[in-house]
């Protein structure tokens, strides 16, 4: 079970860095390049805030939640416990998320951001794939225990 929560670990990070690279070495800026004509733009954008850019400024803070973040879903929902293997993909995508956006808010003092759509006119906030990640497993957690799956054995 370890392995496989590490290679999704891994894959979400190396994910994350190759298109982070791509876009800081051929962007400038808030430079925006369309890849699909009125939907979907790459932009360049350094966020230092959260989602939306709230409480933006506020590093320390963010580090101190991501990692607060990280310690509590590992003691509260995976630390002796024996988790099926969509809850392990599950929490992996989220703690990988997380610490995606975490390292850039320690090497960089933001979070580059890349992923700019507009949707039926409207110009969603620019976000990226660890934002991804964490959706993702966020939505998934919230049908495992709408669903009331407990901790099967697998």
């Amino acid at each position: 079970m370890k392995k496989k929560a590490i290679i999704i670990l891994i894959s979400i990070l190396i994910i994350d860095l190759i298109i982070k690279y791509f876009v800081v070495n051929n962007f400038m800026l808030y430079e925006s390049k369309t890849i699909i004509n009125n939907f979907f733009r790459i932009t360049y954008v350094q966020n230092n805030g959260a989602a939306f850019s709230i409480l933006a400024g506020n590093r320390f803070f963010f580090i101190t939640i991501a990692i607060t973040s990280i310690i509590m879903i590992y003691y509260l929902f995976i630390k002796g416990k024996v988790l099926n293997n969509l809850e392990v993909a599950v929490y992996s995508l989220l703690i990988g998320g997380i610490i995606c956006n975490l390292l850039d808010r320690i090497i960089y003092g933001y979070v580059i951001d890349y992923f700019d759509f507009n949707i039926f006119g409207y110009n969603f906030p620019v976000f990226n794939f660890g934002d991804i990640c964490i959706t993702i497993a966020t939505f998934m957690l919230i049908i495992i225990i709408y669903k009331g799956e407990s901790h099967e054995r697998i």
